[in-house]
């Protein structure tokens, strides 16, 4: 019986090429297994080899993803595999938005199955759970040699057609698909049963996983805003002209503090907007449409409010993860308590 035939994706990282500084790499194909390949491979055995491995930068296929699918899948399509793998991302956001992002098209322009593999805060996962199988994995790389074996099963799986069990058993996030099934209990029964365990506080697995939520109650309102120091903080990536964090454009890994004191306009000169997700035509043109320092400065001489905060706080929320927006949050917040801000004004885009 011959090897299945399989075609690995991985980022400018994982592929030797360089850190954030290659990111805009394009895609390249090599011949055989790179990186974490090995790993896979290995798991394979007799019974599949990696013929060929693409290489992507994060942000030049987050940036240019039309452009980057359409080069990477003549590419593929040329290995004739039997299974495609990308990943695992674990939870790097841009390579978990790349990896689903190139597992969706090729399973529907090639028709070969897939899989990858992605931390549950990677943004990759709710963006493409209905496209691709995505295995649960660790939150870093230092989790490879659980998911590498994972994802080599899975894949093996799906190469050779087996029938696969449901997302629990398989250790996939949910795809949202419901089937039909007999059971030796009827409805009621399970229902009561889980309830009484749920009263008892005993551990029980529910049928149907309903998404959590934060629940954060608002503070008190201020009371007189001409007596205390307000600070912006956006998502909507405004920063200083050169974005001189080099803050993405998706799925953010920074944010960045920027000092304005005695900035009274956003001006195209010096302002500008590093976000990906919205067309940042008219927040190049002047970025107080997003973040009003124009505004607030005249707030502040009506005496409105007491003073406008020396810094401001900038990152991007395209795709970017929950826990990191949540670290984000944690760290200004901090900073801002320290420097006696009273009140927050967050602007989106």
């Amino acid at each position: 019986m011959s090897k299945l035939r399989v075609v690995h994706y991985i980022n400018q990282f994982y592929g030797g090429v360089g850190g954030e500084e290659k990111a805009d790499h394009r895609p390249e194909l090599r011949e055989g297994l790179v990186g974490p390949g090995l790993a896979l491979s290995q798991r394979f055995a007799d019974e599949a080899e990696i013929v060929a491995t693409v290489v992507c930068g994060d942000s030049y296929f987050n940036e240019n993803v039309d452009e980057a699918v359409s080069a990477i899948i003549p590419l593929i399509e040329k290995q004739k595999p039997d299974v495609f793998v990308a990943g695992p991302a674990f939870n790097a956001g841009r390579y978990g938005m790349a990896c689903g992002a190139i597992c969706k098209a090729v399973a529907e322009k090639l028709g070969v199955p897939v899989v990858t593999g992605m931390y549950g805060e990677n943004p990759g996962v709710d963006s493409f759970r209905k496209d691709a199988y995505i295995l649960k994995t660790g939150n870093n790389a230092a989790d490879m040699r659980k998911a590498a074996p994972a994802l080599a099963d899975f894949a093996l799986k799906l190469g050779k057609k087996e029938a696969l069990g449901d997302a629990a058993e398989e250790g996939y996030f949910s795809k949202g698909i419901r089937k039909n099934a007999f059971v030796a209990e009827r409805g009621s029964k399970r229902a009561v049963d889980m309830l009484l365990k749920k009263i008892k506080g005993a551990q029980f697995d529910t049928e149907y996983a309903m998404p959590v939520f934060d629940n954060v109650a608002p503070n008190p309102a201020v009371k007189d805003l001409s007596k205390i120091k307000i600070a912006l903080v956006t998502s909507g990536g405004i920063v200083p002209k050169g974005n001189p964090d080099k803050i993405e454009s998706s799925s953010a890994s920074r944010f960045g503090k920027y000092d304005i004191e005695g900035v009274a306009d956003l001006t195209d000169a010096a302002y500008e907007t590093a976000h990906g997700g919205y067309d940042p035509v008219y927040a190049n043109q002047d970025a107080d449409r997003v973040l009003p320092v124009d505004a607030l400065r005249d707030l502040q001489r009506e005496g409105a409010i007491g003073s406008l905060h020396r810094y401001y706080y900038s990152t991007v929320g395209n795709g970017t993860s929950v826990a990191n927006a949540k670290a984000y949050a944690g760290q200004i917040a901090r900073e801002l308590i320290d420097d006696e801000v009273k009140a927050v004004i967050l602007t989106s885009t």
